[in-house]
């Protein structure tokens, strides 16, 4: 957190709302990444602009990270993954499993991930969604005061 940066950080989250803008005026549709990727399979009658919109996200991911190595991470810090807790005995991939699993499930049960609710559901003021980012945000806050990992 001794890297923040307001202006990156505006920069970025002033792109992802005009993403979500173009995406649901030019389609209809919500930006949520759960849900854009959970219709792939099995495929919905929907897949190509699913299929574009994700490549697009991976690819200019990329893109930024080649054109701009120091932005979001820090200036000149490598990005690199948080070692799993040594208490727990895990390995970090397994760690990163068991994560990514947690997240899968409650993006399923709470019909949406950080990126419906949190940018478009909350834009669109859905209870269900100020609930979700409400709880969400509780659990990562409690999360980095037990662990100390920001």
């Amino acid at each position: 957190m001794e890297s923040f940066t307001p202006l990156s950080a505006a920069l970025g989250g002033s792109l992802i709302g005009l993403a979500a803008a173009v995406l649901w005026l030019g389609n209809g549709r919500i930006a949520g990444i759960s849900g854009i990727f959970g219709q792939l399979l099995p495929p919905a009658q929907t897949v190509v602009w699913r299929l574009v919109f994700l490549v697009a996200l991976v690819a200019t991911t990329f893109a930024a990270a080649k054109l701009f190595p120091g932005l979001g991470v820090g200036g000149d810090v490598a990005a690199r993954l948080v070692k799993a807790p040594a208490a727990l005995g895990l390995p970090t991939p397994v760690w990163l499993a068991i994560a990514g699993l947690l997240t899968g499930i409650g993006t399923k049960v709470g019909n949406g991930c950080t990126s419906g609710h949190g940018v478009c559901g909350l834009a669109r003021l859905s209870l269900r969604s100020l609930v979700a980012v409400v709880v969400f945000f509780g659990v990562a806050i409690i999360t980095v005061a037990v662990t100390g990992v920001v």
